[in-house]
C-alpha cells in the first residue's frame, strides 16, 4: 500500500503529521491492519469510500488496539471508537454518514487530544481544515 502524509488539527490549533497507509482498493480494505502486531505513534490507516455513507469495520484478527476515526467529507472528524478491542468480531459502525476511516494505535485520539469536530487536512478531504 502505498504511503501518504495525513495532518490531525485539533479545535486547540494543535497539528500532527501521520503517515498513513491507504487502504483503497477491496482487497487493502479487507485486510487492513489485520495481524500486525504494532503500529508507531505516527503512523496510521485511512480507507476512503468515497461518497458519504454508514461505514462499518471489526476488529478480526486484529492484534492491537485501534481507534477507529469516523471522517465525513469535508475532513470533519464525526465520531471516535477509542481502543477497540484486538479480535473482536463486534461491529463498529460510524453512526452517521461519513466518507473515510483512519485507524490509529489506541489511544492515539485521546492522547493528541483529538475530538469529534476537530479535522483530518488531507487531499481526500474536499474541504481540508485551515
Amino acid at each position: 500500500m502505498r504511503v501518504e502524509k495525513l495532518y490531525l488539527v485539533t479545535s486547540a490549533g494543535q497539528e500532527t503529521p501521520i503517515d498513513v497507509e491507504m487502504a483503497v482498493d477491496p482487497k487493502e480494505k479487507e485486510l487492513g491492519l489485520m495481524f500486525r502486531t504494532e503500529l508507531a505513534d505516527n503512523q496510521g490507516m485511512l480507507f476512503p469510500y468515497g461518497g458519504a455513507q454508514e461505514v462499518s469495520m471489526w476488529m478480526h484478527n486484529t492484534y492491537i488496539p485501534l481507534d477507529m476515526v469516523f471522517i465525513r467529507a469535508d475532513g470533519t472528524v464525526h465520531r471516535i471508537e477509542q481502543r477497540a478491542e484486538p479480535l473482536s468480531d463486534r461491529i463498529i459502525s460510524s453512526q452517521g454518514l461519513v466518507s473515510a476511516v483512519l485507524e490509529l494505535p489506541g489511544g492515539a485520539a485521546e492522547r493528541l487530544g483529538l475530538k469529534p469536530g476537530d479535522h483530518v487536512r488531507h487531499p481526500l478531504f474536499k474541504s481540508p481544515a485551515r
